[in-house]
């Protein structure tokens, strides 16, 4: 299980703010990495949480027992990382999320097995969003069993 991931935004409140709705929590300042850097924690249960710093933090190594610090680095355009978030949110509600904020939203059906929002945040670092239909789908695809039942023809999932 994650319970938590960083990523950085132009204007991290605005995303933290954006996310806690998607996530249905709460958002606030976090400063432990460095200045300018929010969070959206969901009422999960579990602690989760996205830490979004200014865009271009890079996260450092400590000496040990000292936590790792943020530092200003060189603004990045797109890169591989993403997240996948389940949400309550409608389909639609999502659609309109990405619309209000000028992030570009597209339906796309991963690998012929589950469907997922990409919502563009930015318009340069993708999350994932799953309805509670979507999240049925990946659940039924993304197991070890279901994995395990691909046999011969991983290709199934993953491509070739």
């Amino acid at each position: 299980m994650i319970f938590n991931a960083s990523i950085d935004a132009d204007d991290p409140r605005r995303v933290a703010l954006i996310l806690a709705e998607i996530i249905g929590g709460r958002a606030g300042p976090f400063a432990a990495i460095g200045e300018g850097s929010w969070v959206a924690v969901a009422g999960d249960g579990f602690g989760t949480m996205i830490e979004v710093y200014p865009r271009g933090t890079e996260l450092h190594r400590a000496p040990a027992g000292l936590d790792a610090y943020g530092l200003a680095g060189m603004p990045r355009g797109n890169g591989a990382f993403h997240l996948a978030l389940g949400t309550e949110l409608s389909a639609a509600q999502v659609h309109a999320i990405g619309a209000r904020e000028g992030w570009p939203t597209q339906y796309s059906w991963r690998s012929g097995a589950f469907g997922v929002i990409e919502l563009w945040i930015d318009d340069r670092f993708m999350i994932e969003v799953l309805t509670a239909e979507m999240q049925r789908e990946y659940i039924d695809t993304i197991s070890i069993a279901a994995l395990a039942d691909l046999g011969k023809d991983p290709s199934r999932l993953f491509g070739s």
